[in-house]
């Protein structure tokens, strides 16, 4: 598969909490602004927050970061994961929401809605999460995500009272 002949604009989630999460996330945003047919054109504010599922794990830093790109979403979300690889992200699949060194998740995809195995678009439960859908409104606050609807109004129903902005 090759390069798309348009540039497509989508979003990437960001998360750590080990091994100096800041400087993971810094780490990793360098990266995706090297990834290959794709560029880096926006990215949030850091924000600390509460893990997700397993309680008992330090607290993760989340971003969000908005490129555009000519690669296909499943070339995209593999560049992604070589960028967790290379940064020391084991995938334990027995353990859902632990801790994790780097977490990049491929969130919107301009308005393709696509499930297969390994990748769904627009990421499965982004209406839910305050530390996805905060930091992306910072950067994209009218973006409709396809089939939830636009990023102010879905925020509008979370409880954000836990994140804490960083820096």
């Amino acid at each position: 598969m090759g390069a798309a002949t348009i540039w497509v604009p989508a979003y990437i989630g960001l998360g750590s909490n080990l091994d100096d999460p800041v400087r993971q996330l810094g780490a990793a945003l360098q990266a995706i602004g090297g990834i290959r047919a794709t560029r880096l054109v926006a990215r949030s504010g850091l924000f600390r927050n509460p893990p997700l599922g397993l309680a008992d794990q330090p607290h993760f830093v989340n971003a969000v970061a908005g490129v555009v790109t000519r690669l296909e979403p499943r070339e995209l979300l593999g560049a992604l994961l070589g960028i967790e690889t290379a940064h020391g992200r084991r995938r334990d699949h027995a353990v859902r929401w632990g801790p994790r060194e780097i977490d990049l998740d491929l969130l919107v995809y301009g308005q393709v809605r696509l499930e297969e195995v390994g990748l769904t678009l627009p990421h499965p439960g982004i209406a839910e999460r305050n530390f996805v859908l905060f930091p992306l409104h910072e950067i994209a606050p009218e973006l409709v995500i396809p089939g939830h609807g636009r990023v102010g109004e879905l925020l509008e129903s979370l409880d954000c009272s836990a994140l804490e902005r960083l820096g």
